[in-house]
């Protein structure tokens, strides 16, 4: 049967959706997966129109949702916001250079059926939470679904693909001790979404999720807290540790990767503190994955990573391309997952590709 579940949903965060219906999605991507690599066609979203709005550079996230369009019958619009009038917040508008985001989404939603955004960063002065109002604005006008392709709280489509790796890695989540930890990088541009979502989404499905950093690197409490939700719900747990060799002991999965502190981006700070970023970055050099942090972890233990890695410094070379790293078939599996993600919410007949 078909599930009407999806049908015209936005895909903001995986915290607007259950385990179950997780499931569906991981369940479907790896029929995707398998007719993709069979060579089977699989034209859910025949003549449909996705339009991608960058406001950042990207290599998995834009290709990944352009092949997937492609695959799936349909086709991608990439959206320069400088070469089209960028779409803004009201009262952010600049004249003859920006649109306000109400206007651009109801005239897209005019001629496409579904919009993805990726904007995080400089493009809103590293404002923490203003690249995602500016996502839910977009999905508070457009009629058609929207797809954060990463904003400055969530990157639910790379956490898709995580869980993914792990369940094709194990065959199961339960009893499978994730680590989500940060790692030194000498660039402190880094995010808080990716982590964020990682430990939500291994959280929704099960896993024992241990959430690694220094002090002072803590993530979102609203996050942290929707986490333990989620672990309870699912029958999984949840920690925190501030010592990366204690959180890698016995691990099935270690994700060590850098992001900022909140403490010195507004608006907890008045503005971006970039020298005490990279001084509290500078004090924890030694948190990198390497091979004797690795021997602590499970003897098949996978190391992940969202890429692009800094190596050297988050991860070194012999552990990044050595047999315990799965960070290329994560990044394949953007692929099938969005995939799975756009055929359930925008295919507009029946609601969707029979799952059932």
């Amino acid at each position: 049967m078909f599930d009407e579940r999806f049908k015209g949903r936005d895909f903001i965060t995986i915290l607007d959706y259950t385990r179950d219906e997780v499931e569906t999605v991981l369940d479907f991507a790896t029929e995707l997966k398998e007719r993709f690599k069979k060579g089977q066609p699989h034209k859910y979203l025949e003549d449909r129109t996705l339009f991608m709005i960058f406001y950042n550079q990207s290599l998995r996230t834009r290709n990944s949702f352009e092949a997937g369009m492609t695959q799936l019958g349909g086709h991608a619009h990439f959206l320069d916001p400088g070469t089209i009038y960028a779409p803004a917040l009201e009262g952010d508008e600049v004249a003859y250079s920006t649109e306000r985001v109400s206007d651009v989404a109801r005239v897209l939603a005019r001629m496409g059926h579904g919009i993805s955004i990726r904007i995080y960063g400089d493009p809103v002065e590293w404002i923490y939470g203003k690249a995602n109002r500016i996502v839910r604005e977009f999905a508070r006008w457009a009629d058609i679904p929207v797809i954060n392709m990463e904003c400055d709280i969530y990157h639910p489509c790379q956490a898709m693909a995580d869980i993914l790796t792990v369940r094709e890695q194990f065959g199961t989540f339960k009893g499978i001790k994730f680590v989500m930890s940060w790692a030194y990088s000498p660039s402190v541009h880094k995010p808080l979404s990716v982590p964020q979502s990682a430990i939500v989404a291994a959280a929704t499905v099960g896993c024992d999720v241990v959430l690694a950093h220094p002090e002072g690197l803590e993530l979102d409490d609203r996050i942290l807290a929707a986490a333990r939700k989620r672990a309870e719900e699912s029958g999984g747990s949840f920690e925190i540790s501030n010592d990366m060799r204690e959180a890698f002991a016995g691990a099935h999965v270690v994700y060590p990767k850098a992001w900022t502190s909140k403490e010195f981006i507004p608006p907890i700070a008045e503005k971006p503190m970039l020298e005490e970023t990279q001084a509290l970055f500078d004090a924890n050099k030694d948190w990198i994955c390497d091979d004797a942090k690795l021997a602590l972890a499970d003897k098949d233990v996978k190391y992940m990573h969202c890429l692009p890695c800094d190596r050297g410094f988050e991860v070194t070379n012999e552990v990044i391309d050595g047999p315990h790293s799965v960070v290329f078939d994560e990044a394949e599996n953007r692929l099938h997952a969005q995939k799975a993600i756009m055929a359930l919410t925008m295919d507009e007949v029946g609601g969707g590709p029979d799952v059932g």
